[in-house]
């Protein structure tokens, strides 16, 4: 297949999966950002790969570029951020607990959990969402694939019922974006910047 096939095919892919999603859970997702957002209550972020990487992104976008200079934005936090921390607890407990052993520590009944993951079957995040359960964290799943286990574990799940990675990862950093561009909004805010 030629390179221009390729672009084509991928582009008509996301553009398909992009009209065709129910997007209504994004909007209960935002709503509960919001209230967080209000309560001053935590937000974590986490997932492996391409989805640990969107969890920097949409950290970043929740607590650094939403309401520029003020206490108002999203106390955001990714459980992927510190190295040190990730490989002291994979190499001292399990790689399977690098994210629940710090929402242990860190997280407050009614925080929050984000998980991205295209299979929703990674033990790390299987093990986070256990966690978050038993804390009382509220807990959302952007998930691909079939969802797996992680579909029916998780408080809230926004599905993308699409067999594509690449795509299932572009999906993850629309629904950032979506969230950024709709809390702000609110607020008479842009964020176009």
């Amino acid at each position: 297949m030629k390179t221009a096939s390729i672009i084509a095919n991928y582009a008509q892919n996301l553009a398909q999966a992009a009209t065709t999603t129910d997007w209504s859970p994004v909007q209960k997702l935002v709503d509960l950002l919001e209230k967080a957002r209000l309560e001053r209550r935590q937000v974590f972020l986490c997932g492996n790969g391409g989805s640990a990487a969107n969890a920097l992104h949409m950290a970043n976008d929740f607590c650094a570029a939403m309401f520029k200079g003020t206490r108002e934005a999203i106390r955001a936090n990714a459980l992927t951020a510190n190295v040190g921390v990730v490989s002291c607890i994979g190499n001292d407990l399990s790689y399977e607990q690098i994210f629940s052993q710090q929402l242990r520590v860190l997280a407050e009944p009614g925080d929050l959990l984000i998980v991205l993951s295209g299979s929703g079957n990674s033990p790390n995040i299987l093990a986070v969402l256990q966690e978050a359960s038993a804390l009382g964290v509220h807990s959302i799943a952007i998930l691909g694939f079939d969802g797996g286990k992680a579909l029916s574990m998780c408080d809230l799940p926004v599905h993308f019922p699409i067999h594509d990675m690449q795509i299932v990862e572009d999906l993850q950093l629309v629904v950032g974006h979506m969230i950024m561009r709709s809390i702000t909004a609110k607020h008479g805010k842009g964020c176009g910047y």
